[in-house]
This record gives structure tokens, C-alpha cells and sequence, in this order.
């Protein structure tokens, strides 16, 4: 990215998902299941390090009903509950942030993406400054742009950390970050249960995107029949015509959520060392230890000695 100030925005619950099943059983001193808590801290304490942001947030997924749900009520229907030795991981996640001194936001009704692309949208568009994301779902992949970047982790030994920028977007989906909500809506997707176009696979949403542009211009050309395409192709869009403006508008991540943010008061800034290191002995992750940021004093020291 650019030399501009850094907002690094962690998705949190997605992180938190990924540790959780990349990541084999590891207790803490009491006993208490802790896979997910380590490997979200090692990937927040990770990108802290690799990115050294100017501004860092936290956003978390909210546990009311969502606006999507009451789009469609079977939107991630088909997934199951969180399982139950997760549900006590997430306070002690929230706890590890709020020990770094990091501001987290939630918001009833929201989804973390939706708070996620409203503060990434809303700060690029106002400062001067570039934001990284950091998650493991590639819905957010629609933000991306010059100033926006999403970064993903990897999962496992064999696996690679990945920057997705404009270009990057396009090898890995084959469509411009601002097609992706239209590549989901005839694709569909099966991990949020949407259903997009029946019969429509990924290489032939692609192509219908790409030839067309949008869903909108795509369905403009079937109405005024100037279309050219196959017969099948075309009974499938048209029977899948609802279910794919639905899909488009469930893949859309909110842009304008009213989400309250400041700048300047996700700025990095000074956190409580003893109160860190108490918790990550408390946790059990004395390993951690030497990932955490480095204050003004340990940073003038080195700079004394190098």
C-alpha cells in the first residue's frame, strides 16, 4: 500500500471462527478450552507487527436478529450454533482487546462486514489514510479498492498469508471488486445459504459478468432481448430473476450503517503491559509474550542501541 497513515480494522468473529477450527484443543492454567483466544491474539499481534498501523479497531458481529434475516429468513440458516466451548472464548477474546487498548464496535442488527465497510468506506472517502482489513471471509472482498486492502491469513502449514488488492480480487474471483455482489447474486453462496441462480455455476456467473457488467445490464438486455444467449442460459436467468436480486441485496455489505466513528480515537496508542502480560499468564500464553507492541520506552531504547 501506499506511505499513508494505516487504519487496520480486525474482523472479529471471523478470526476468531478461523482459529477456532484451524487450531487443535489447548486449555489454560484452569483448564478452559483457549484455541480460539490464542489464535486470534497470535493473528492481531501478528498484524500489528507486520502492518505497525496508526489507527487499529476491533469489529465484532452483533447477536440480535440481523437486517438480512428479516430479508430472508433463511439467510445462514444451515449454519449450525456456535459450539459451546467457543461461546465462553468470545468474552475472553473481547478481553484480550480491551487489554490492548483497541476500541471495539458491534452494533444490533449489523454484521461486523456491514461495520467494517461503513468505517473503511467513511474514512477513505474523508482522510487520508488507507486501511488493511484483516479476516478470513472473503464477502469483504467487495471493499477492496486502491486505498482499501484485505488481508488474509493463512490457515495452516502449507497456506499463505494474501493481500488482495484490485488485482488480486480479479485473478482470485475473475471479476473487479465492484462486481463481486453481482458475481454472488447469480453464483449464489452456500455458506450464508443464498441461493443465487439455479444452474448458474462461478465460471458462468463470471463470464455473464464480465460480458454485461452488472446484474442490472444483464437483465436490461434479457427484457429488451439483445442478449445473446443460449436458450438454456436464458430460462435460468429468467426463472432465477427474483432469486437473484434477493441474493444480490443479501450479498451487499452495508456501507452506510450507522455506526459511530472517530478517527482519532482508534488512533494507537499506549496500552498497560503488567495488565496484558497478568492476562496472557492467566491464558496461558506465555509464547505471546514477545509479540506484543513495543512502547516508547522499549522503542527508544532500541533506537539508542541500533
Amino acid at each position: 500500500m501506499s506511505q499513508r497513515p494505516l487504519l487496520l480494522l480486525i474482523d472479529g468473529h471471523a478470526l476468531i471462527y478461523r482459529a477456532y477450527h484451524a487450531l487443535p484443543e489447548l486449555t489454560d492454567p484452569e483448564g478452559r478450552l483457549v484455541n480460539a483466544v490464542y489464535g486470534f491474539t497470535r493473528i492481531l499481534l501478528n498484524a500489528i507487527r507486520q502492518f505497525q498501523p496508526d489507527y487499529i479497531a476491533v469489529a465484532f458481529d452483533s447477536k440480535e436478529k440481523t437486517i438480512r434475516a428479516d430479508l430472508d429468513e433463511t439467510y445462514k440458516a444451515n449454519r449450525p450454533e456456535m459450539p459451546d466451548d467457543l461461546k465462553p472464548q468470545i468474552e475472553l477474546v473481547r478481553q484480550v482487546v480491551e487489554a490492548l487498548n483497541i476500541p471495539i464496535f458491534i452494533l444490533p442488527g449489523y454484521e461486523a462486514d456491514d461495520l467494517i465497510g461503513t468505517i473503511a468506506k467513511r474514512v477513505t472517502q474523508t482522510e487520508d489514510v488507507d486501511v488493511l482489513i484483516v479476516t478470513g471471509d472473503k464477502d469483504l472482498l467487495q471493499l477492496v479498492d486502491d486505498k482499501i486492502h484485505v488481508f488474509i491469513p493463512k490457515r495452516g502449514r502449507y497456506s499463505q498469508d494474501v493481500e488482495y488488492d484490485p488485482e488480486q480480487v480479479k485473478v482470485k474471483l475473475g471479476v473487479k471488486p465492484s462486481q463481486v455482489v453481482d458475481l454472488k447474486a447469480l453464483m449464489g453462496d452456500s455458506s450464508d445459504n443464498i441461493k443465487g441462480v439455479k444452474g448458474i455455476g462461478k465460471k458462468t456467473a463470471a463470464k455473464l459478468i464480465n460480458q454485461f457488467g452488472s446484474l442490472t445490464s444483464l437483465y436490461r438486455a434479457i427484457d429488451e432481448g439483445r442478449d445473446g444467449l443460449t436458450p438454456n442460459v436464458r430460462e435460468k436467468l429468467k426463472a432465477g430473476r427474483a432469486d437473484a436480486f434477493l441474493s444480490q441485496e443479501l450479498a451487499r455489505i452495508n456501507t452506510e450503517s450507522p455506526i459511530q466513528f472517530e478517527l482519532e480515537k482508534a488512533k494507537v496508542s499506549q496500552y498497560d503491559k503488567e495488565k496484558v502480560a497478568q492476562l496472557f499468564e492467566e491464558l496461558g500464553f506465555h509464547s505471546l509474550m514477545k509479540y506484543l507492541p513495543q512502547d516508547e520506552f522499549e522503542k527508544s531504547v532500541q533506537e539508542a542501541l541500533f
